[in-house]
């Protein structure tokens, strides 16, 4: 078959790939980006769910608009707004998970050739999904603290970016958080170089002890012409469920038509019954109380995976401890002779019973073969501490 010449920029995800290795019985994985299901309001869900059936089912089991379930969509209005992001219903629509919307981005703003900056590292689906729209990609680096916003703004000046994607708040992988200072001058340098911006938070409410800084989407308003070049991608999926496959986007009114009309070729809406499941949830009342069982237990978890590297592989390894989200990103060091590139050390620990995803895929350019990534999330602390002994082991 002659396949689209577009795919020839592309591959799979090296992360699915590593699932196939994880067959082993009585592995410990630190590589998927998956909330912990034990984690899920099933009760919740499940109460939303027979409310929804059991009063009008009709509508819920229908097509819908593209934009998304009305109520769904004044729901996520009153959720950003109690993070101080005011949007309308109007100026968002409901999309299948904030993959989708990342996606609508992409097929509505790049063509063939046009330049996108990224985080370095960033979100491995989102390099494969702008690599699908022929999008040159370039990497601006990260610390601790976020973007390198001097960097990204001379890569900008040179580049002239069709747009530039960030995940400002407890990155993947970096599980780095942007810091508030940072959020204010790519504001500002949105505003004055008419550079897009998309902000993609599916992780801000995963936070540990205090609340991140504000998104950027709630910041624009003290940034003057910075919302018109702003767009922001959300999802319940991290909070929630994945499985209800419920994101959005918030975005300019032409960019937002344009990924509408993009969408009806897609799917012509996500679905009406999982979107009344998550708009009847909210009524519920539960999501704070949920969300807080997840923050305590992911802090937990977090504080137990710095605490066993640092014990088990000592100065074999560099990480910054993150503030939120899933994930570590580490870095090997090689002293003593131990292990340097991360995609070795991988099929050693593969071999000891433990996984995680060597660093180099979440690289657009010039990957670091030292890096790689851990995740907390589904892991309970007894099984982080013994998956972090065996990584001993395998250096």
């Amino acid at each position: 078959m002659q396949f689209a010449t577009r795919l020839q920029n592309v591959e799979t995800s090296a992360i699915r790939e590593l699932f196939k290795l994880l067959g082993k019985p009585g592995i410990i994985s630190f590589a998927g980006g998956f909330p912990d299901p034990a984690l899920f309001d099933a009760t919740g869900i499940a109460q939303a769910s027979a409310a929804v059936l059991a009063s009008n089912p009709g509508p819920v089991l229908q097509y819908g608009a593209t934009e998304g379930y009305q109520p769904l969509r004044e729901s996520i209005a009153s959720f950003m707004a109690a993070k101080a992001a005011r949007v309308a219903a109007d100026g968002l629509i409901v999309t299948t998970g904030s993959q989708q919307a990342l996606d609508l981005v992409g097929k509505t703003m790049i063509s063939p050739g046009d330049k996108v900056i990224v985080e370095a590292p960033t979100f491995l689906a989102t390099i494969q999904c702008f690599r699908l729209y022929g999008a040159d990609i370039i990497g601006a680096p990260i610390d601790a603290d976020g973007v390198d916003v001097e960097q990204l703004e001379a890569l900008i000046e040179q580049h002239h970016p069709k747009l530039v994607y960030l995940i400002p708040t407890f990155g993947n992988p970096s599980g780095a958080t942007m810091s508030l200072a940072r959020r204010k001058r790519i504001l500002e340098i949105a505003a004055r170089t008419h550079t897009l911006i998309v902000e993609d938070d599916p992780y801000g409410e995963l936070y540990f002890d205090q609340p991140p800084p504000p998104s950027l989407l709630a910041l624009s308003e003290g940034v003057p012409g910075s919302r018109e070049w702003l767009a922001h991608c959300g999802s319940f999926s991290k909070i929630l469920s994945p499985g209800l496959r419920v994101g959005w986007l918030i975005a300019p009114p032409e960019l937002l038509a344009k990924a509408t009309m993009c969408k009806q070729f897609s799917d012509a809406h996500t679905s009406n019954l999982t979107q009344a499941i998550c708009a009847h949830y909210l009524t519920l009342n539960r999501l704070n109380d949920t969300l807080a069982v997840v923050r305590q237990t992911y802090a937990e978890r977090a504080a137990v995976m710095a605490q066993a590297l640092r014990h088990v592989l000592g100065d074999a390894i560099e990480f910054n401890c993150p503030q939120g989200g899933m994930f570590f990103w580490a870095r090997l060091t090689g002293q003593g002779g131990k292990a340097a590139i991360a995609a070795e050390f991988a099929k050693r620990a593969i071999e000891k019973g433990v996984a995680f995803v060597p660093g180099a895929p979440f690289y657009a350019r010039h990957p670091d073969p030292a890096t790689l990534r851990l995740s907390f999330a589904t892991a309970d602390v007894a099984k982080i501490e013994e998956g972090i002994a065996r990584l001993g082991q395998a250096l």
